[in-house]
């Protein structure tokens, strides 16, 4: 029987982050949270130096509780090969347990700066697909990728400007048949 202690307590050091995130998403409830304190240790972890946060929890009765963190045991869902942490001061999303707070997910894509970030995400093949268009605005082949990256973001985002620029696009390609 204490044959499988041992394999699972190692995978329950690589892989118990990742199952709390997961199962916090799926049965927690949602809340705010806020870091009031983010303290840079001597520690570092691939090259970063791993911060102690405190946080405060927003409870089912409205009331705060403290929790603590780091860079090395935050559980951040989406589970991602990346370490996101909300800045200190902002409010952003979280779920727990009622009766267990001081154990939270955090959900970074639900927050402004995971907004932000995705926003920001969606724009980098709209500049690349630009750069090609300006390089050679009459290659057919560069207009329908500009065309085509400008549609997907807006089906996510509504920006007026992106909007002219497709119909200016759209006119331009059919020019060129």
């Amino acid at each position: 029987m204490l044959l499988p202690i041992i394999p699972l307590s190692i995978a329950n050091g690589f892989a118990g982050q990742f199952l709390n995130a997961w199962f916090l998403n799926k049965y927690g409830i949602e809340s705010t949270a806020i870091i009031t304190s983010d303290v840079e240790t001597n520690s570092t972890l691939n090259d970063q130096y791993i911060h102690d946060y405190e946080a405060i929890v927003k409870k089912q009765d409205g009331k705060y509780v403290t929790t603590n963190f780091s860079t090395t045991s935050a559980s951040i869902y989406p589970i991602e090969n990346a370490i996101r942490i909300p800045q200190v001061n902002k409010t952003f999303p979280v779920k727990y347990i009622p009766g267990y707070e001081k154990n939270i997910v955090i959900l970074y894509n639900e927050s402004e700066e995971g907004k932000n970030l995705r926003q920001y995400e969606m724009q980098a093949p709209i500049n690349t697909a630009k750069i090609k268009y300006e390089a050679d605005p009459t290659n057919k082949e560069f207009i329908q990728e500009y065309i085509s990256t400008l549609e997907a973001y807006l089906q996510v985002y509504n920006d007026e400007n992106y909007s002219i620029k497709l119909e200016e696009l759209k006119n331009n390609l059919k020019q060129l048949k």
